[in-house]
């Protein structure tokens, strides 16, 4: 089979091609620079938990505590765990940390300089040419267009991008100083109106990102400006006055950030998918661009590593199974672009401040946290409840999560006695599929005693014989689930069904519901 041909090489092309090669598919990512990073203190990512799960490891802050505050009034306070608490971090450090992990995957190579004018498609693959002397054309058997909101291969399948422009613009600055709340992120709204609304969320090494919303359109922001919403702020927050001396700071970086609303009209043409910004455009109201891009990613991996290992046959499994991205992932984001259109007359209403107030309407205030924090509406994990892929039938058995929900991260146990979290075995570590059974008792015991009781025994040889690689595991307790359920868990998180763990018949129809069989029936 040829390699998966990835367009671009930010941050959703490099974590595709990593997920890629976690499960042995070969890759060419086509990138159009020339292997550059830039630093830029000012473009940051925040990540939800489950999303940097996926991720090599990469220095990150983490906030412990969100806090609104209208002048020195704390109207909210929330505390986050370790299940909640966002990662913040430089896109520039995600990006080198991929690159690092991809250099040491046999299975990829980047191709530097690499900029694609055509594209041709076949029965049984693709055909990418970039541009040269001569031109090079790229044999695959799948391309995926990760090369940002100008995708030019979005442009040359011809398909539609329509949306919004410069739903919010905010100045954004990057300091290294200190505050007064080290690990808390703060959301402040001053009487003066939306001009005097700004977040502070921590970074590495003593930094900090502000932004200060700004009209959706107006005068451009000059550096004089800029400065001085720095020391005004600053001072501020140390001294509680609008005027006095800013504490010390060092300025890392500024800019203006526009957060545009975008929904590509198709994800999938034949074997040309879009993922990333190439896709969508989000990020008003707190809601991150970055981890959306990254669920693109993992949510295509495996399923384009299924199609990959069952050859070319473009049967119609592998079609419903491929047209599922498309299903899950528009969906998912297009929900969370019409949450965000619905939330803005809300949340930017003349009154501003009023609608912060104790006692008043507690929406916009909680729909504000909602998207910086990842969750609700605005920010949380996808459901992907009307998914292809779920079984057809209820099969949730009385856990909490519904079919198609993100599984919670419970610790598990591996047949061999490694204890983990389940977040450690997916996204193709441990195979294309989990099957946790809850067994109360087993984190006490030896493996190789519970290996031989119970349902453990048939449910091994059930698991071993399933038509693709899955790896069972035991966990002490599930949320909802009784004891002797069994949980089948998709490489991306998501559950697939849970069902009595004697019942290996609803276990095989699990399996060929995310093999898009049951679908294609």
């Amino acid at each position: 089979m040829d390699p998966v041909i990835v367009v671009g090489a930010g941050p959703v092309g490099l974590a595709l091609a990593l997920a890629l090669a976690r499960r042995d598919v070969p890759s060419v990512v086509l990138d159009a620079g020339e292997g550059d990073v830039l630093r830029r203190a000012a473009r940051t990512c925040a990540l939800r938990p489950d999303t940097a799960a996926t991720l090599p490891l990469v220095e990150a802050a983490r906030w412990r505590v969100w806090r609104t505050e209208r002048r020195r009034q704390c109207l909210e306070r929330v505390e986050l765990d370790d299940e909640a608490a966002p990662f913040h971090l430089e896109q520039h450090r995600l990006q080198t940390a991929l690159q690092a992990a991809l250099a040491h995957e046999k299975v990829v190579a980047l191709e530097r300089g690499s900029h694609v004018d055509a594209v041709e498609q076949d029965a049984t693959g693709v055909a990418v040419r970039t541009r040269g002397p001569r031109g090079t054309w790229w044999r695959g058997s799948y391309v995926v267009g990760c090369d940002g909101a100008r995708s030019t291969l979005r442009k040359l399948l011809g398909i539609g991008f329509p949306g919004r422009t410069s739903v919010e613009r905010h100045a954004v600055a990057t300091v290294r100083t200190r505050l007064p709340w080290p690990d808390e992120a703060l959301l402040h709204r001053e009487p003066a109106g939306a001009r005097e609304e700004v977040t502070a969320r921590p970074l590495p090494d003593g930094a900090w990102r502000l932004d200060w919303l700004l009209p959706p359109r107006g005068d451009l922001v000059t550096p004089d400006e800029m400065l001085g919403r720095v020391k005004d702020t600053l001072a501020r927050w140390h001294d509680g006055s609008s005027v006095g001396a800013a504490p010390a700071y060092e300025l890392l970086d500024t800019g203006v950030h526009t957060a545009h609303q975008r929904l590509a009209r198709r994800w999938r043409v034949e074997r040309a998918f879009l993922a990333g910004d190439a896709a969508h455009l989000v990020g008003a109201l707190g809601v991150q661009a970055v981890d959306e891009g990254l669920r693109d990613a993992a949510n295509l991996a495996w399923k384009l590593s299924l199609a990959w290992h069952h050859g070319a046959r473009n049967d119609t499994a592998d079609d419903s199974l491929l047209d599922s991205y498309q299903a899950e992932r528009r969906a998912a984001v297009g929900a969370r672009l019409r949450s965000v259109d619905q939330a803005l007359p809300f949340v930017r209403r003349s009154g501003g401040v009023r609608t912060l107030l104790p006692g008043g309407a507690a929406g916009p205030l909680g729909l504000l946290t909602d998207g910086h924090l990842g969750r609700g509406t605005l920010g949380g994990p996808p459901e992907y409840r009307r998914s292809p892929l779920v079984p057809p039938g209820r099969a949730s058995s009385g856990a909490r999560t519904p079919p198609g929900g993100p599984a919670t991260d419970v610790p598990v146990t591996l047949l061999d006695g490694t204890r983990c979290r389940l977040r450690e075995r997916l996204c193709g570590r441990g195979g294309d599929l989990m099957v946790l059974l809850v067994a109360p008792g087993t984190g006490v015991w030896d493996s190789r005693h519970w290996l031989r009781a119970g349902l453990m025994p048939e449910l091994a040889a059930v698991v071993e014989a399933l038509p693709l690689r899955a790896e069972l595991a035991v966990t002490e307790a599930y949320p909802g689930a009784a004891a002797h359920t069994a949980l089948v868990i998709r490489p991306d998180g998501h559950l697939v069904g849970a069902f009595p763990g004697a019942r290996t018949d609803l276990l095989r129809g699990c399996v060929d519901a995310v093999r898009g069989m049951a679908a294609a029936r």
